[in-house]
């Protein structure tokens, strides 16, 4: 059996690990004000395996041998728990669906090779049996990459690259690491860390998604303003095909046509499975803090952002809340006793003696790094514009509580799950001059959503990435569900997707596109943007064998919408 592991099959982290409300005194009534959620009852039993019908492996003996003769037997699984485990990424439909026994279409065996020769031949093998290859990272991904096609009747193979995760080579004069794919965050940080660099990569998933699945997925980081992302840290990357390997070549610019390398970025493993990517890597700052700003409204920490971007200073986290998302950060921390309680309740009372609408309030987290001169002169910059929008710096402590905690959110999805609730998250991106308008729209859209299926539903927001033209509006929505939870949440999400769209964003900022944003490309990248993708994914790909059924779909979005 394979030493690789892997998060619960029917929630996000590992087992033992999870959200709990006891020690944050504000926690459960806030919930009970947002969704009219009492936390406090019993949660509901733990979901049992066993009770799972699980369609039976269609592998043929003959891949299976065959599989077996490039990586061992004890590096080629069928058991249902492997295959279950490796159906669904994490997002709340997929959750959703497992926990019911959803499980149309399961992988038919599981196969761990230890480097890229056994991948290749494992690759080659498929395309000889008429199987199906979808790769598997760390199994974090939230859009339905990693589902097989419902009605698939060739044998799916999942490709764990669990085994792949060594820092290769570090080339310390130009910066640049070659990496293995399958390595998950915290693998590849320490071993960089461990010789004085970062990758300075760090998506809420990070101890749980891998290298080749950020690349495949574009994702971004929580320092990303700073260090880019995904597509702007992965210079060079080496992707299995099934007639060989295609190459390239961690060059800093280049004019040879189309770019493969951007190709690849995003592909979710249309064109080939990741097995290596050169990354552009950083030596670890002298210095590093998250202060912490409250601005007296959304709207005024979205133009200070806007004006940061624009500044001389180079933040690695430019990060503003709404008011509801500040509110929940607020009722998320533990109790606070002695004089830090006394000194944010003194806080509270002094803003509201300068007029603040208490209600409005909106919580901001800015990064700094780099040696103590250049992070005092960011901070000079960006604490005159904080002043000029009517903000307030708080210090350093609740960044250090931003830190500890921004890891952890996932696993409230579980906790609200079990006490029969949905949350979720979508993510957007659009140009400064129209980002204000994309949040009231989405905001009015899910309210319209909650309203269509009468539920009381919540909708928070804040700012997480910011560019010289725009930034990322990251969404989080919740609701009590009632029978039909899987169509109720469609109904929301659908409304919230549709509304980035209307308002002048994209169908997703980070997430990538799977399944779950599909319908949305013809009105996000042109009916003619989707010709051309088609047909670079069936040129390069004719057998469909490579992840199929991914980024691009045949179904339309309704037209009453």
């Amino acid at each position: 059996m394979t030493d690789v592991k892997h998060m619960k099959w029917w929630g996000w982290g590992v087992e033992g690990v999870g959200f709990h409300h006891e020690d944050k005194p504000a926690f459960a009534p806030f919930v009970k004000k947002a969704v009219g959620l009492d936390v406090w009852q019993p949660a509901g039993e733990q979901p049992s395996f066993e009770d799972l019908d699980v369609p039976a492996s269609q592998a043929p003996a003959s891949l299976v041998q065959g599989l077996a003769a490039i990586v061992g037997e004890k590096q080629v699984v069928t058991d249902d728990l492997e295959r279950v485990i490796h159906t669904y990424g994490k997002s709340i439909r997929d959750l959703m669906r497992v926990r019911a026994g959803i499980l149309p279409r399961v992988p038919d065996v599981v196969v761990y090779p230890a480097d890229e020769a056994e991948s290749q031949r494992i690759v080659a093998l498929a395309a000889q049996e008429d199987a199906v290859i979808i790769p598997f990272g760390g199994g974090s991904n939230i859009s339905g990459s990693l589902e097989p096609e419902k009605g698939e009747t060739r044998p799916v193979v999942s490709l764990d690259m669990g085994r792949q995760r060594r820092l290769l080579e570090l080339d310390e004069g130009s910066g640049l690491a070659r990496i293995q794919a399958g390595a998950l965050g915290p693998d590849l940080e320490k071993q960089l860390n461990d010789r004085g660099w970062t990758i300075g990569h760090f998506p809420d998933s990070f101890t749980h998604s891998s290298l080749g699945g950020w690349v495949a997925t574009r994702s971004s980081g929580a320092q990303s303003d700073k260090y880019g992302d995904i597509a702007d840290i992965a210079r060079g990357m080496r992707l299995v095909r099934p007639d060989g390997i295609a190459e390239i070549r961690a060059i800093p610019s280049a004019s040879t046509g189309p770019s493969v390398r951007e190709m690849i970025v995003g592909s979710e493993g249309r064109l080939g499975v990741i097995s290596e990517v050169t990354v552009q890597v950083h030596r670890r700052p002298e210095e590093r803090q998250i202060q912490a700003y409250f601005f007296p409204s959304f709207s005024a920490g979205l133009k200070a952002m806007h004006e940061i971007s624009e500044s001389d200073a180079s933040p690695s986290i430019t990060r503003v809340s709404d008011a509801r998302e500040s509110g929940f950060s607020l009722a998320t921390s533990k109790e606070s006793k002695g004089l830090s309680g006394a000194a944010q309740k003194g806080l509270m009372a002094f803003l509201k003696k300068r007029g603040w609408n208490l209600d409005e309030l909106a919580l901001s987290f800015i990064g700094y790094e780099g040696s103590p001169s250049h992070v005092r002169y960011q901070k000079r910059i960006v604490g005159k514009i904080v002043r000029k929008h009517g903000g307030l710096g708080v210090g350093a402590g609740p960044g250090a509580l931003y830190d500890q905690k921004k890891f952890d959110t996932p696993y409230l999805r579980d906790f609200l799950l079990d006490r029969g609730a949905a949350a979720d998250v979508s993510e957007t991106a659009a140009p400064w001059s129209k980002l204000q308008d994309v949040y009231d729209t989405v905001v009015k859209a899910a309210n319209g959503a909650y309203d269509s299926i009468g539920v009381s539903g919540w909708i928070m927001c804040h700012l997480s990435h910011s560019y010289r033209s725009g930034a990322c509006l990251y969404f989080t929505f919740a609701f009590v569900t009632g029978e039909d939870k899987i169509a109720e949440y469609d109904v929301v999400k659908s409304a919230i997707q549709q509304s980035f769209i209307d308002a002048g964003g994209t169908l997703s900022h980070h997430h990538g596109v799977g399944v779950e944003h599909a319908l949305w490309m013809e009105q996000d990248i042109s009916p003619e943007g989707v010709a051309i993708m088609r047909g670079l994914l069936e040129s390069a790909d004719p057998q469909r064998i490579l992840n199929p059924g991914k980024i691009i779909t045949d179904v339309r979005v309704p037209e009453a919408r």
